[in-house]
Formats: C-alpha cells, structure tokens, sequence
C-alpha cells in the first residue's frame, strides 16, 4: 500500500492528505509536553500523590512510643508525598513548657516523609488555663513561631519547601500559614483553632483574633491567585478547628433591632467567608480538612456544608472532618489522581499488628523554664477592613442541589489490614469513578 509521501511523489501539484485530526491531537499534546519538559508519564505522574492526615496522637508523655511507630507505619507506605500533623501535638492538661514542645519536635522530625505541623487548641490557644500552667496564649503562639516554625521546609527526613505567609512584610509574624505544591495540586495550612478559633468574649478589642483573620483571609485569597496562575488542578486547605459549616449566618438588614438577644458569637465566620471566595475565585475542586473530635462513624465526614450568602450551596468545595476511632492505631489516607473524578479517596488505615514498639525515643530535655512573659506583637488593621460577603457566581447551585461529580470523595474499598468508612452524605454526592 502507498503511503503519503510515495502519493505525493506520483503528483506533485497533488497536496498531501492531511492526516486525522486524532493523530494532530496527540502530535500536538506530545509537543506541549516536550515543550514543557515533561514526558506523558511524568505528567500522569504529577497527578497522583498520597498523603496521610493524623491529629491529637500526643495526649501525655505515655502516647509518645506509639505516636512514633503510627508516623514509622505511614512512612513506611509505598509513594507517600507528605504527613499533615494537623493540631494538638500536646494534651489539654499538659503544661505549655518550652521543654514539652522541644520534645515533640524532636518526635514529629523524626517522621520519614515531610511532615507539615498545623497548630491546634491546645497547642497555644488553651495555654492560659490552670491545668496547661496559666501562661499567655499569644507568647507561647509566639514560641511556636519561632521554634517549630523557624525554618523554610518542613520537618521530617525528607522535608518539602514551604512558602511562609511571613514572607509579606505585612503578614510578618504568621510563619505558621504555609502554602506547598505537590504535582498539580496547591497545598494551604492555616491557623484556625477550635473550640471558637479562639476568639474572645471579653470587652474591648479582640486583638489576636482580629488580626489573624485578616492574615488568614489573605492567604486564601493569594493562595487561589496563585492557583489559578499556576493553572493548578485542585487546592487543599489543612486547618485544625472544626469551623461548624452547617452555620450559616445570613446578614441581616436591621439586626440593629434585636438588642436585646445574647447570641455566641461565631468565631469562624469571617474563615467560611473567605472559604467561599476561595471557591468562587478559584471555581476548581477546593478541599478543607479538619480534625473532628466527635470521632465520626468510620473514621471521617464527607459532606459539602458551606453556603453562599443567597444560600446557595457552595459546590465545588467538599470537607472532609476526620477522627479515627483509635487515634494512635490509625490515621487518614488520602490517594488523589486530579486527572480522575473524583480526584480524591479517603479511607481510614491501620498500623500493622505486629509492628512493634520502637525501644528508643528522641532525648528530651529535662529542664524546667519560668512562665514567660508576652511580648510586643505587631498590630495589624482591625477586622473592619475586611471585604464585605461576596454575591454567589452566576449560575450557582440551589440549595438542593447535588455536587458535581468532579468534587466527589470516594471512599476506598476496604483490603487486608484496612478500614473504610462510608460518607456521611448521601451517595449521590460523592458517587464517581476514576
């Protein structure tokens, strides 16, 4: 059989057929990868990563050996990207010593893949009660800062850049907001607390709280810019409170009038704000993960709570509230593939039974330190400035409406020595497959 150039040999006025448009397809898709220096498989590559969430391991002193052989476990699994220790590396009534937290450092550095430390309630937040030693809340935050936030990538063996949203000048203090890239997905850490993101009852400026929701709006908001520039085909945002999406308070237009009702003010209501926009700016799969004491049935929540300020549902973004029911025996996997939908599964994964328990653990020091005091911290813009709610994107969902199937978690079928939990929303909202 002839080809085209022996065709067009025979006659020379005759053009050469063009080839199919299937052919020009992957001709120029191959083009486009050898132009960006990155083969096909390398590109499959960088949509599939593993990730491993665990929260709250390190109650007392008695969880450290079995803290260290669940980060040995996980760090034992094939293909594992990162560790997101997301809050709590100290027990409520433990003391906040500098001494307790140069400890767990030392444990958590000693995980084998990159371990990302998001700070939690009794971190910093519950400092300042009896039990934890009366110390200031906002200088052992300051400790933190400069101690286990101190460097440029993360902990563990093999740490990962991160980009510190201390690197603005005028979001300087917040070396605990992070933001890293693993394939094509951009990873966001937040300072979010629980039980009300540690906002304040009493008079008078809430100065803490108010400055670090301006500092943690602006992160998500360049976190989404920096996403859509970077044509990123999902972001994560880790936080550590449960920020009760199923809360969702409607501006009202003569609230002036109700003087006289006593309602608990919702410390994570400027957070779901900004959620929102996140997800109406970016307008690609948003996932938010947060650790939930109420340990879930099965391990974690799968659900999509947040609303817009007309109520409508806020679509493409889905949480994930996690609790394993034994905390130091099981931790959160999450396999993503974003060329898939839905580009994410969740199951809950054990430590092997006959793993045992390491022999050594990390020196701590012994030394005690005096309740420090709390010193200068720069004031930023009251929370006035905040920008006012966003108006929902055109052709938002309604309130009944089902998610897309892009943004559906998958619970993972459960194998040997696994444990899946199904989602806590109804099927159709998370139903898709690869």
């Amino acid at each position: 059989m002839p080809t085209i150039n022996s065709a067009a040999a025979r006659d020379p006025q005759r053009p050469a057929p063009r080839p199919p448009a299937a052919v020009l397809g992957v001709a120029l898709t191959c083009l486009a990868w050898a132009l960006a220096g990155l083969s096909p498989a390398a590109q499959a590559a960088a949509s599939r990563y593993t990730f491993a969430v665990v929260s709250g391991t390190l109650e007392s002193p008695a969880d450290e050996p079995q803290t260290q052989r669940l980060l040995d476990a996980i760090g034992r699994e094939r293909g594992m990207s990162f560790i997101v220790y997301d809050g709590n590396l100290k027990g409520a009534k433990e003391q906040c010593r500098d001494s307790l937290y140069e400890s767990r450092q030392t444990l958590l550095e000693a995980a084998r893949p990159a371990l990302v430390f998001v700070p939690g309630q009794h971190d910093w937040a519950d400092c300042g009660n009896a039990a934890a030693g009366s110390y200031d809340p906002v200088e052992r935050l300051d400790l933190l800062r400069q101690t286990l936030f101190s460097d440029t990538s993360s902990m563990g063996q093999n740490p990962i850049p991160l980009t510190r949203e201390s690197e603005v000048s005028r979001f300087h203090p917040y070396r605990e907001n992070v933001r890293w890239e693993v394939g094509d997905t951009v990873f966001v850490a937040l300072n979010a607390p629980s039980p009300n993101n540690h906002f304040l009852n009493a008079g008078g400026r809430n100065g803490e709280f108010e400055d670090r929701v301006i500092a943690n709006g602006f992160w998500l908001e360049h976190a989404a810019e920096f996403a859509r520039r970077r044509e990123a085909r999902a972001i994560v945002v880790f936080i550590q409170g449960d920020f009760d999406p199923e809360r969702y308070e409607r501006p009202e237009r003569f609230s002036w009038l109700r003087f006289g009702r006593n309602q608990r003010r919702d410390g994570f209501l400027e957070l779901k704000r900004s959620l929102v926009k996140l997800a109406q700016t970016y307008r690609g799969p948003v996932l938010v993960i947060h650790a939930d004491d109420e340990r879930p049935p099965g391990g974690f929540l799968i659900d999509q709570p947040l609303r817009n300020d007309k109520g409508a549902q806020v679509t493409n973004l889905t949480r994930i509230a996690f609790g394993p029911n034994d905390r130091l025996n099981q931790w959160i996997q999450i396999d993503a593939d974003t060329a898939r939908r839905p580009p994410f599964k969740v199951s809950v994964r054990d430590v092997p039974k006959n793993m045992p328990l390491p022999t050594t653990l990390p020196p701590a020091p012994v030394h005690e330190e005096p309740t420090p005091s709390m010193p200068e911290v720069p004031s930023l813009p009251p929370a006035s400035d905040l920008p006012p709610v966003l108006e929902p994107a055109p052709g938002g969902a309604d309130t009944q409406g089902a998610p897309p199937a892009s943004m559906g978690l998958h619970p993972v079928a459960p194998s040997t020595g696994q444990q899946s939990a199904p989602p806590a929303i109804p099927a159709s909202s998370v139903q898709g497959g690869p």
